[in-house]
């Protein structure tokens, strides 16, 4: 994120870092979430790092490392869940070429004022054969529908978000120097009808609720 973007963003979640936090309690979707994380079958090797780690209710539960974020008040939940974390941006990633195996981008995308910077940063600082974890709603499903309206509607997490399609994101992960090793989607219930745990299926299908791409260094 960059200029003024990226300081509301923050600000944002900095703001509602509570609020935000307490979506994850005995909820069902991120389990959905989490679950396809765990089905990836491509190996993800340590020492692990996120960028946009916020509270770190992944970053825990994946045993991440280090992580990122330029908002502060989450950095700071995410730290007593024994998450080593420090402020910064996506764009300018606070470590040396060559010092991760596995690099998670989740729900962090539609963020980004420049993606392509991102991930470029994320090659970066991926060791050979390292890998990035790309977790995206995809922008033509029903949950990217959902998010685009409470965009519209100016909610507070949403107002300056972009959703994606997940043919697009393929393409840049290509475009900045990856190969994309795996795809995989879950979450099909649409918003409204969200009863039953999940899993997920192989590829990268635009209707579902969310999707991981891999690109491998």
């Amino acid at each position: 994120m960059t200029g003024r973007k990226w300081r509301e963003n923050s600000a944002v979640f900095h703001e509602m870092a509570a609020e935000y936090d307490s979506w994850f309690e005995d909820s069902l979707l991120f389990n959905i979430e989490l679950a396809a994380l765990r089905e990836l079958e491509t190996p993800l090797a340590a020492p692990k790092f996120e960028v946009g780690v916020g509270p770190g209710r992944f970053a825990r539960a994946l045993d991440v490392d280090f992580g990122i974020d330029p908002a502060l008040a989450p950095l700071v939940l995410s730290n007593r869940r024994g998450i080593c974390v420090a402020q910064a941006i996506g764009e300018e990633l606070p470590l040396g070429d060559c010092r991760v195996a596995t690099v998670y981008l989740l729900f962090t995308l539609c963020f980004l004022a420049d993606p392509q910077k991102v991930m470029a940063e994320c090659r970066r600082v991926l060791q050979p054969g390292g890998h990035l974890v790309l977790g995206m709603v995809p922008a033509g499903g029903a949950w990217g529908r959902a998010l685009q309206a409470k965009k519209e509607k100016g909610h507070p997490f949403y107002r300056n978000a972009s959703f994606h399609r997940v043919d697009l994101i393929a393409s840049r992960l290509r475009e900045a120097g990856f190969c994309v090793a795996e795809e995989r989607s879950s979450l099909f219930q649409k918003p409204e009808e969200l009863k039953e745990m999940e899993h997920s299926r192989p590829g990268g299908d635009e209707s579902a609720g969310f999707c991981l791409l891999v690109g491998r260094k």
